[in-house]
């Protein structure tokens, strides 16, 4: 009767309201997820560079930290959708956090045992409850109002993933990077058998405790979620069959083609935070700077990156009032691939400094794809949203692709092999831009229709 009433009186929904409800409880307790999970994406970032000196491995082994973490989202992500889909959002909630409380945790054993395995599984583990996260997260915001304002909700949930994301990288740079031993690499490739376990260990040792106070915090926030009333609003269970799901998804083309857009995304966001810590290390060495110096220097470089990802989330978020999504959407992806190309030809710190700028253009991308994706999908949304999760593996194909091309010595019109690997996440831009040019038309036809 009350949500009738309010109707009747012409209540103008708000960003968390509907039909004169507030969300913004809810909202807030499970936007804290947006910014853990954003801790753990990028404090495990400049661990590539960490775990292959530790390991004194290549720069492709080292990458196997970027398969393992992003694999869990890919394994991971259906089974949360249809254990959602049986339950509710707050369950998947509940599951995740202990998942990922789980393998941050288990950096402990993998610790002791010393080997380079156990940390994959542990980061595995903490994926898969990260998977099970963002399959829950993401379309549960989404449902916390009406569809008018899910994709400007989408954004603003998801300002907060970076602000964790400065956390962690903070953390990796203060924390691990600045007191792990400054012995050089090839230092470390000359050292005795017996010299170099100690080393390791000792190193070993820094490394893990981020990912234990992190295991810590998030089985605190698992207390606060399953003491706090949720809404079960948009939270019903469905009969619908998975096979019906899946035909009806695969109809719809801007879905279809959102995943895609969403796969090659999240390849170029994890490339350009992933190696600008061997980009700038390649650069401030050609300058003079000493190999452990210009790691810490480079990290620098990529919080100031990740500050600006975080303006400029809230600013797009804010431009997202007056200018359609699919539009903005393209005008970012067009100066993501001009940053990019800066990245590419200049081999000082101008190129650097375009390594920077690309985040800014980033910043509205995964929540916009998402949002425009899940755009008119009805009860298909749960599994809908859980595609648009999978194809997060797009973190854990092409890292790799790009390290390997640094390994072999891959050049581009005499360019180092750092700048032309390049190449790929520029690539993964012209998708994003094709993606967003094409939800623009069909966001203007669904307005005149």
């Amino acid at each position: 009767m009350h949500n009738k009433d309010n109707k009747a009186a012409g209540r103008k929904d708000g960003i968390f309201t509907r039909d004169g409800v507030s969300f913004a409880l809810p909202f807030f307790c499970i936007t804290a997820c947006f910014a853990l999970w954003g801790f753990a994406n990028d404090v495990t970032s400049p661990m590539v560079k960490a775990f292959s000196k530790i390991f004194r491995m290549s720069v492709t082994e080292g990458a196997m930290v970027q398969v393992a973490f992003y694999l869990g989202y890919f394994v991971m992500a259906f089974p949360a959708a249809m254990f959602i889909r049986r339950y509710s959002f707050k369950a998947g909630v509940l599951v995740g956090l202990s998942l990922y409380a789980a393998g941050a945790l288990l950096f402990l054993p993998a610790q002791a045992i010393g080997q380079y395995a156990p940390f994959l599984l542990a980061y595995f583990i903490m994926t898969c409850g990260l998977s099970f996260l963002e399959t829950s997260c993401n379309p549960y915001i989404y449902c916390m109002g009406s569809e008018e304002t899910a994709t400007r909700r989408l954004n603003l949930a998801q300002a907060f993933n970076p602000i964790g994301a400065l956390s962690g990288m903070y953390v990796a740079m203060a924390f691990v990077q600045a007191r792990m031993n400054p012995m050089p690499t090839d230092e470390r490739l000359r050292l005795p058998e017996a010299e170099f376990n100690l080393l390791k260990e000792q190193d070993l040792a820094v490394l893990i405790q981020p990912y234990l106070f992190i295991g810590i915090v998030v089985l605190a926030l698992l207390a606060i979620i399953r003491f706090t009333k949720m809404p079960k609003d948009g939270d019903t269970p469905t009969d619908k069959s998975l096979r019906r799901s899946l035909a009806e998804l695969a109809r719809v083309r801007n879905y279809r083609e959102g995943v895609v857009a969403q796969f090659f995304y999240i390849g170029a966001q994890v490339m350009c935070w992933t190696f600008i810590i061997q980009y700038g290390t390649r650069v401030l060495m050609a300058e003079g700077m000493e190999e452990h110096a210009a790691e810490i220097l480079s990290q620098k470089y990529n919080i100031a990156a990740l500050v600006l990802f975080t303006c400029s989330r809230f600013v797009c978020t804010w431009f997202l009032r007056f200018v359609s999504p699919g539009r903005l959407l393209s005008v970012l992806a067009v100066a993501g691939i001009v940053a990019v190309c800066g990245v590419i030809l200049f081999t000082d710190r101008r190129g650097l400094y375009c390594l920077v700028a690309v985040s800014g253009c980033m910043s509205l991308m995964f929540p916009t794809i998402y949002g425009i994706a899940l755009r008119g999908l009805g009860d298909n949304v749960k599994i809908g949203g859980a595609g648009l999760i999978m194809s997060i593996l797009g973190g854990s194909v092409f890292p790799p692709l790009q390290a390997a091309l640094i390994d072999a010595g891959f050049t581009l019109g005499g360019l180092p092999a750092t700048n032309a690997s390049f190449v790929v996440p520029l690539v993964c831009f012209i998708v994003v831009a094709v993606y967003g040019r094409r939800a623009f038309l069909r966001e203007r036809k669904w307005r005149r229709g």
